[in-house]
């Protein structure tokens, strides 16, 4: 299953620098050595695009939103030509192990379980919310109305886990179980929402907050399970140079003028590499 994953990486897309950027980044000196990176001279990141506005891809078909355009930036300071791999998130913790890619660029939940299997710099703070069908029908105000009905996630994250420990927290008190209905990506789950397929959709904060400020789906519960999102990497020395980027786009106010646009804040103002040694 992985393996199809990662081929059809290739069907989605690996996304390259323009001309001009990749001429712009000749004229430096990489900041990382060609052994630790699958392509010589490349920061190949992943990216799964069904989260607006922090990844996503427009009319244009161009990818667009704030991760994309902090790993830009990253691989810029890195004298390095960016490349995005679109792909679902399920394949790419393998794809990483792979050595599909140098970096994986989703906001990524940490845990210490990741953490124990690569190498993660913590950058974003984030949280689990739920989204309801429009007008919000069912008048979901609580976990507790969540009892009984049918959520949909994207499959094999940390907002599946979180959703699935709801529900278990709700059959413990007595109430009825959450039917947990999962989906390659968040775009899908949205979609069968407005299909009436699901009743509520589990997602992050930022994703919930865009469809509600759109007029398609209310933001009924947020600010669940806070937990910061990563960057990861296998090189551990990748992941200290990209430390040292965000480092030196905190100090020269490029990295809080990108958050504060989307309205992001930052998890862990040292961005300490934690991960196997």
């Amino acid at each position: 299953m992985f393996r199809r994953m990662l081929l059809a990486a290739a069907a989605l897309g690996a996304i390259a620098a323009l001309p001009g950027q990749a001429a712009a980044q000749a004229a430096c000196t990489p900041r990382v050595a060609d052994s630790e990176l699958v392509r010589a001279r490349t920061l190949v990141m992943s990216t799964n695009p069904t989260l607006p506005p922090l990844q996503f891809v427009n009319a244009q078909g161009q990818l667009q939103g704030m991760r994309i355009e902090l790993g830009t930036e990253i691989a810029r300071r890195l004298c390095l030509t960016p490349e995005y791999v679109r792909i679902e998130f399920s394949a790419m913790i393998p794809g990483l192990a792979a050595r599909r890619w140098d970096m994986i660029n989703t906001g990524i939940f940490y845990t210490e379980e990741r953490a124990r299997m690569m190498q993660m710099v913590r950058y974003e703070n984030n949280a689990v919310a739920i989204s309801a069908a429009r007008g919000n029908p069912l008048n979901i105000r609580s976990e507790r109305d969540l009892a009984g009905r049918t959520v949909g996630v994207e499959l094999g994250g940390f907002e599946e886990r979180r959703l699935r420990e709801i529900s278990q927290n709700l059959q413990n008190a007595g109430q009825r179980p959450i039917n947990v209905r999962t989906f390659d990506n968040f775009a899908i789950a949205f979609q069968a929402l407005r299909a009436g397929q699901v009743e509520a959709v589990t997602s992050i904060d930022a994703v919930a907050a865009e469809y509600d400020k759109r007029g398609d789906f209310p933001r009924v519960l947020h600010g669940l399970f806070p937990t910061p999102a990563a960057f990861a990497f296998r090189s551990r020395t990748l992941a200290n140079e990209v430390s040292r980027v965000l480092l030196e786009m905190k100090a020269d106010g490029s990295l809080d003028a990108l958050f504060n646009r989307y309205g992001v804040t930052i998890a862990d103002p040292t961005f300490a590499v934690v991960g196997p040694q």
